[in-house]
């Protein structure tokens, strides 16, 4: 009879999709927890030279590249651009629906994106080409 609520914890875990259980990535220098609990979240700066006008998320066009998952303090949001500017990030889909996707993050001190929720997946500089996947 013990291994019943056993059987059912592990069928419950193999039928959640994969996007619900990587809604972030672990390490992410970025995203911090303060000792009172609050989250406290770094976004990539902007640039020195002036940006032209954001690339609003309502326009899939704009993500011909794929979309930037940047962990925000509204949480992961799909972003046209890594900076998270207003207008340019909408709600997360991971999980639900199959997109490009680059993760935004902060190791060792520097923004790099990786092509996948995983410091160890292929990550570069921001500044690089990346390896985005369809996830």
């Amino acid at each position: 009879m013990k291994r019943v609520p056993l059987i059912i914890a592990i069928v419950v875990a193999a039928a959640l999709p994969a996007g619900a259980m990587a809604q972030f990535v672990k390490g992410n220098e970025a995203v911090r927890v303060l000792p009172d609990g609050t989250k406290k979240v770094e976004t990539p700066p902007l640039p020195a030279a002036t940006l032209a006008a954001p690339c609003a998320a309502e326009k899939p066009a704009c993500t011909a590249s794929g979309w930037r998952m940047v962990e925000t303090a509204d949480g992961l949001r799909e972003c046209t651009e890594i900076y998270a500017r207003r207008g340019t990030c909408r709600p997360s889909t991971y999980g639900t629906e199959k997109r490009p996707r680059l993760w935004i993050v902060k190791m060792r001190g520097q923004w790099m994106q990786c092509q996948l929720p995983d410091l160890n997946s292929k990550c570069v500089s921001t500044k690089a080409l990346p390896y985005s996947a369809i996830q």
